[in-house]
């Protein structure tokens, strides 16, 4: 009778301790996520009820050019951020590994400090370096292009910027998860590969590269799931223009949501985007685990 008592106690103890978590998880999680799907079946607008009607916004939404504009919008910022801000940041990290004391630690400071900012002060910083009239860059720029070019209006030049706005703001975060994985590393491997004589080159494609690859698997995951989520910046800094050459989805989530009132449809397009990272980050995450297996 007292074990019975006894688990009935631990029982009442564990269900104690989880509750909380359970009830914050479905009030903040689990709710809206549910909200949002029954709503992308209604003519909801923002706030407030709406009626049933069905596949209706998805049949709108996959005839709408807007939204296929979007996605390849959505595609081509990943493509110049993703790998080019994990190459970037590996390679500050073996730089910065190199060196040690205060040195190091000041360099850090200085690839961090803009991981800290606001995207508002990131974007108005950028903004005002890169101003057409009075940017303190577009010297830089008209050297290698003959002309000032106003890059925020220029579809051409407008990914791209904004890409390289968030390589700079977000890579410190990146290196420092690279410092880590190369921390962790066996300062003895590369000894007994030195005395073997094996070359700088050799040590990293032998030693640090398949050992740094599931922290290189996690700076890509996360970074394709962010900048697949792209919006402040393009927000910021070109609204979607010019001709949206910029218009990303979250940003057609936040035109029919909170300008139009169009609820419904933007739960829709909320929903298609979540499938989106869902699908293609576990995709990444097989190819990843799969090319790791291989090292």
């Amino acid at each position: 009778m007292a074990m019975i008592r006894n688990k009935a106690r631990h029982r009442l103890v564990a269900v104690s301790l989880i509750l909380p978590f359970v009830a914050i998880f479905a009030l903040v999680f689990a709710y809206p996520v549910v909200e949002v799907v029954r709503m992308s079946f209604t003519n909801a607008p923002l706030i407030g009820g709406g009626e049933w009607i069905g596949l209706d916004n998805y049949i709108r939404l996959f005839s709408d050019k807007l939204f296929y504009t979007s996605v390849v919008n959505n595609g081509y910022f990943v493509l110049l951020t993703v790998i080019p801000t994990t190459v970037i940041a590996l390679g500050i990290a073996l730089a910065v590994n190199r060196l040690s004391g205060r040195m190091q630690a000041l360099v850090l400071v200085m690839f961090f400090t803009p991981y800290v900012l606001p995207v508002s002060v990131v974007t108005q910083i950028w903004a005002w370096m890169l101003d057409f009239q009075f940017g303190i860059l577009q010297p830089v720029i008209e050297f290698f292009t003959g002309k000032s070019v106003p890059v925020f209006k220029n579809p051409n030049w407008v990914m791209p910027t904004v890409a390289t706005v968030t390589i700079w703001w977000t890579n410190g975060f990146n290196v420092l998860l690279f410092l880590a994985g190369l921390r962790n590393i066996p300062t003895e491997l590369y000894e007994a590969a030195a005395l073997d004589g094996a070359t700088r080159r050799q040590l990293f494609w032998r030693i640090t590269w398949p050992l740094l690859w599931p922290v290189t698997a996690l700076v890509l995951t996360l970074q394709l799931i962010l900048q697949l989520k792209i919006f402040d910046q393009i927000y910021l800094l070109s609204e979607g223009g010019p001709f949206n050459s910029s218009y990303v989805l979250l940003l057609m989530v936040y035109r029919e949501a909170f300008q139009l009132n169009h609820g419904g449809y933007a739960a829709a397009i909320s929903l298609v985007l979540f499938l989106l990272i869902v699908v293609i980050s576990v995709l990444q995450f097989q190819i990843l685990r799969i090319g790791g297996k291989g090292k």
